[in-house]
């Protein structure tokens, strides 16, 4: 994070390492980390902000579940201050100041550690990749469909490292890394299939999500209908006392393919999970509204949802 100050900021891994928190914890960045983080503090009884400069956190997430989720934090008592870009960090004996533009104004925030939580880049920059010949960029090397650098035919990329259609999430990373070692040892013969990979943020409670999300399928001027509900009526919100749950599910109209899935809710992540093999095999949506679940599970939800 290139702002004065930057120096002081806590790293996810060291947060990690801390053996008890701070009173007051500061996240700057509206991410996975962020979120996750600030709901584990909270719980354990710090006050804790976080500082977005969009609008939106969390981007590759459902807007209207995102707000939602935003809702259920701030309810949890962590002040979530969005449309505020931290700007600069001072430090004295007793605490460390951050300093921060919201609506053109300045504000302070002061807290006793501040966290680094606005994503990382890979780490290529000291690799000298261009005195080789390797050609990358921002998200990493250039790869083709075999995950072999597009310039030199000799180095292979995974995970962050390779600017690749995969999400930057840690299954995908080793996904690809056996791809790589397949097509290193035995030749070109494997290619990531990237359909269909679910992806979670472990908040109270989780949010979840896989496929398209609705401006995805009309950017690729998909026809779709949209089924969505709140669901803290549901009695697997109500048996645990979630107030803030739903979902939004996408599906093609004529194929009746589920192009995405998006849940808020206490098991979102087993669900999720359910849905995702349901992309990546082409199942079809009246093949699970039909399916008979075992109950009273989440998973059973999933023929109300369809």
């Amino acid at each position: 994070m290139d702002i004065p100050g930057a120096e002081h900021l806590t790293t996810s891994d060291q947060f990690l390492e801390l053996d008890e928190l701070p009173k007051r914890i500061l996240f700057i960045g509206g991410g996975y980390i962020a979120f996750e983080f600030a709901h584990v503090a909270a719980l354990a009884g710090s006050q804790v902000t976080i500082l977005h400069r969009g609008s939106h956190p969390l981007a590759l997430f459902d807007p209207d579940l995102i707000d939602q989720l935003v809702e259920r934090t701030r309810e949890l008592g962590i002040d979530v201050q969005l449309g505020t870009e931290a700007i600069g960090i001072e430090k004295s004996s007793a605490q460390l100041t951050v300093r921060a533009v919201a609506s053109g104004k300045t504000g302070m925030f002061q807290t006793d550690m501040a966290v680094h939580a606005a994503g990382r880049v890979p780490e290529i920059n000291d690799l000298n990749l261009d005195v080789a010949r390797i050609e990358w960029e921002k998200r990493g090397v250039r790869v083709n469909e075999f995950l072999q650098s597009v310039s030199i035919p000799a180095v292979y990329a995974a995970g962050d490292a390779a600017a690749s259609g995969g999400s930057p999430l840690a299954p995908v990373a080793s996904y690809e890394g056996l791809i790589v070692a397949a097509n290193l040892l035995e030749g070109n013969h494997q290619k990531p299939n990237y359909l269909g990979i679910p992806s979670v943020v472990f908040t109270v409670p989780p949010l979840a999500a896989v496929g398209l999300s609705e401006r995805g399928a009309r950017e690729q001027k998909l026809k779709f209908r949209v089924k969505k509900e709140m669901t803290s009526t549901w009695y697997s919100s109500r048996r645990v006392a979630e107030t803030y749950s739903g979902y939004k599910v996408l599906i093609e109209e004529g194929t009746d393919r589920i192009l995405g899935a998006h849940i808020l809710g206490s098991e979102a992540g087993e669900v999720i999970n359910l849905l995702a093999l349901a992309i990546r095999s082409g199942m079809r949506a009246s093949d699970l509204k039909h399916m008979i679940f075992a109950y009273p599970t989440s998973g059973a939800n999933m023929t109300r949802m369809l």
